[in-house]
C-alpha cells in the first residue's frame, strides 16, 4: 500500500481520460490523500456518466478546458494519438505554474504533441509501468501502481522543484519513481511492452486464420500457454494502434532482433539441436524468474490480478 501523505501533494488534480489508468490515479490519490480535489473529464458522455455513478472523482465536468481550470496538476490519460488535440484544447485554460504530465507509453511523440503548451506551465512527461488488459472507468483500482515503476522523462532545463513534486505524487500512489531520457524510454518499452503486445496480437491472428482450427475451438481448448501469453491481446486497440505508429522505429528495431532469434530457434528445431534449445530455455527462464524476484510480477495464478482487483473501489 502507498504511504499516506501528511497533506495533499497537489490541491487540484485534473484527469483528462477516465479509463483504467485515469480511474486508478483517482482511486490511488484518494487512498493516499495525495490530492485535495480530483476533477475528471472523459470524451464520451457515457464514460462521464459511469464515472459519476461510481463516484470515481470528486467532480466530473463536461470539457477538458473546464477540468484543467485552476488545476495545479494536469494528467493526460488519453491515447498518444489524441495528445496534440487535447493539448490544444486545454492550453488557454491552464493556470500559471501548473504541472502538465501524461501516462503515455511513448515519450518522443508525446513531447512533440505537448510542445505547443504555454511557457508558463511545467511539462513533465511520465509513464507508469502498470496496467491490465481491461479498460474503462470501472476497471480502475487503487492498488494498480503499488511497487510498480513510474518513469519520468523530464525535458532539458525543466523545473527541478516541479519534477520533485510530481515524483512525490507518484510515490504517494505507491509507485517507484525513476527518471529516464525519452529516447531511452521508447527503446526500453519497445522491448518490454510494445513488441510483446504486437506478438500477442499476431499469435491470436494466426490461430484465427488457421482453417483447420475454428475460432470457437481456439477459445474452447485454450491451454495455459496460449491463454496466458495472449491475455494482453485483449488490450485497448486504439491505444496500441497509436503506440505502434508513434514508436515505429524502436518497435521495428526490436522486432528485427526478435525475428533473428526466432530464426535461430527455428533452425535448432529443424536440425534437432536439443542442446541449443535447452541452453536457450534455461537462460531465458532465469531472466523470467528475475522479474518475479524483482517484485514486478507474481507467481500467483492469473498473475495475481484477480486478488488485486478485489480491493476497494470508488464509493466503498
Amino acid at each position: 500500500m502507498s504511504p499516506l501523505v501528511g497533506h495533499p501533494v497537489f490541491e487540484r488534480v485534473a484527469l483528462i481520460g477516465l479509463g483504467l489508468i485515469g480511474g486508478s490515479i483517482a482511486l490511488a490519490s484518494r487512498r493516499a490523500g495525495a490530492a485535495g480535489r480530483v476533477v475528471g473529464y472523459a470524451r464520451t458522455a457515457e464514460t462521464r456518466a459511469t464515472a459519476r455513478r461510481i463516484g470515481l472523482c470528486d467532480e466530473i465536468v463536461e470539457s477538458a478546458a473546464e477540468a484543467v481550470a485552476g488545476a495545479d496538476l494536469v494528467i493526460l490519460c488519453v491515447p498518444v494519438g489524441a495528445m496534440a488535440s487535447v493539448a490544444a484544447e486545454i492550453a488557454p485554460a491552464l493556470r500559471e505554474g501548473a504541472v502538465v504530465s501524461d501516462v503515455g507509453s511513448v515519450k518522443g511523440a508525446v513531447i512533440e504533441a505537448l510542445s505547443g503548451l504555454p511557457d508558463h506551465v511545467h511539462v513533465i512527461p511520465a509513464h507508469p509501468l502498470a496496467g491490465t488488459e481491461h479498460s474503462g472507468p470501472e476497471s480502475g483500482f487503487a492498488e494498480l501502481f503499488d511497487n510498480r515503476y513510474c518513469l519520468l522523462t523530464p525535458l532539458p532545463g525543466g523545473d527541478a522543484e516541479a519534477e520533485g513534486r510530481l515524483a512525490r505524487f507518484w510515490r504517494a500512489l505507491g509507485a517507484n519513481v525513476e527518471a529516464m531520457a525519452p529516447e531511452r524510454h521508447d527503446l526500453v518499452l519497445a522491448v518490454t511492452s510494445h513488441a510483446p503486445h504486437l506478438i500477442a496480437y499476431t499469435m491470436v491472428g494466426v490461430a484465427d486464420d488457421m482453417r483447420r482450427v475454428t475460432k470457437s475451438e481456439v477459445i474452447k481448448y485454450s491451454a495455459a500457454g496460449f491463454r496466458d501469453f495472449t491475455r494482453i491481446a485483449a488490450s485497448d486497440p486504439t491505444m496500441w494502434r497509436d503506440v505502434f505508429l508513434t514508436n515505429r522505429e524502436a518497435t521495428l528495431e526490436i522486432l528485427g532482433r526478435f525475428t533473428e532469434e526466432l530464426f535461430a530457434l527455428q533452425r535448432a528445431i529443424r536440425t534437432g539441436n536439443g542442446e541449443m534449445l535447452f541452453d536457450y530455455f534455461t537462460r531465458t527462464r532465469a531472466i523470467r524468474r528475475g522479474i518475479i524476484d524483482a517484485g514486478q510480477d507474481t507467481a500467483a495464478p492469473d498473475f495475481g490480478r484477480v486478488a488485486a482487483r478485489s480491493g476497494p473501489k470508488a464509493g466503498e
